[in-house]
C-alpha cells in the first residue's frame, strides 16, 4: 500500500530543503520534518467532506481524514502536490485549489510542514478505493461532536482546529468563497 522506497525531502521549519530521506525512514522519526499537503473540500451548504482511510494505510488507518492529504515530491511545489492528490485521491479535476495556510504538525510518529488548500466542489466523486474506503461530506456539528472520540485522525483534528483559529479568518479576509461557509 504505501512505497517505503518513496524519497521525501527533509525540511525546516520554514519548509527550506535541508536533505532527502526514505519515507520509511522520516516515518517513525519526528525529529525529520517533510511536506504534506491538506485540501479541504467542501459543498455549497458549508458541509466538509473527509475520506475514511484504508485500513492498509500507515499513517491513522480506518479513521475519517481531511478531504485530500499527501505527501510532496522532491522538487514540486505545494501547488502541484494539491493538484495530483485531488486528482489521485478523489478524481477531481474541476476545481482550482485556493492557498489558505500552513503549519507544523506533530505527533510521536512524525512531523509534517503541512499547506492547506481550499476546494469548493458539487460533482461526483470517483475515489481511490486503494487508499480510501468511504467518503462523505459532515456539517461542522458532527466533526465537532466526534473530535477526540477515535473516530477522527489526529492529523484531521489538528487541521479542523487550525481551519477554526487561523482558516476562517484568514477567508473573510481576502474574501474568498470559503468564508461563506460559516
Amino acid at each position: 500500500m504505501t512505497d517505503s522506497k518513496e524519497q521525501l525531502e527533509i525540511v525546516n521549519k520554514e519548509g527550506a530543503v535541508i536533505g532527502l530521506a526514505l519515507r520509511s525512514e522520516i516515518h517513525g522519526n519526528p525529529s525529520l520534518i517533510h511536506r504534506v499537503v491538506h485540501v479541504l473540500v467542501f459543498n455549497k451548504k458549508g458541509e466538509l467532506l473527509l475520506q475514511k482511510r484504508s485500513n492498509n494505510k500507515d499513517v491513522a488507518p480506518g479513521k475519517w481524514d481531511t478531504s485530500v492529504g499527501g505527501h510532496v515530491n522532491p522538487g514540486e511545489d505545494s501547488l502541484e502536490a494539491a493538484r495530483r492528490e485531488m486528482e489521485e485521491e478523489l478524481g477531481i479535476t474541476m476545481c482550482e485549489p485556493e492557498f489558505l495556510y500552513s503549519y507544523i504538525h506533530t505527533n510521536p510518529y512524525e512531523t509534517e510542514l503541512v499547506c492547506t488548500y481550499s476546494c469548493l466542489f458539487e460533482e461526483d466523486i470517483t475515489f481511490n478505493k486503494d487508499e480510501i474506503d468511504e467518503v462523505r461530506f459532515w456539517n461542522i456539528k458532527e466533526i465537532d461532536e466526534n473530535i477526540g472520540k477515535g473516530i477522527l485522525s489526529d492529523n484531521f483534528e489538528d487541521e479542523i482546529f487550525t481551519y477554526f483559529t487561523i482558516g476562517k479568518q484568514a477567508c473573510r479576509i481576502e474574501g474568498s468563497y470559503t468564508a461563506l461557509l460559516s
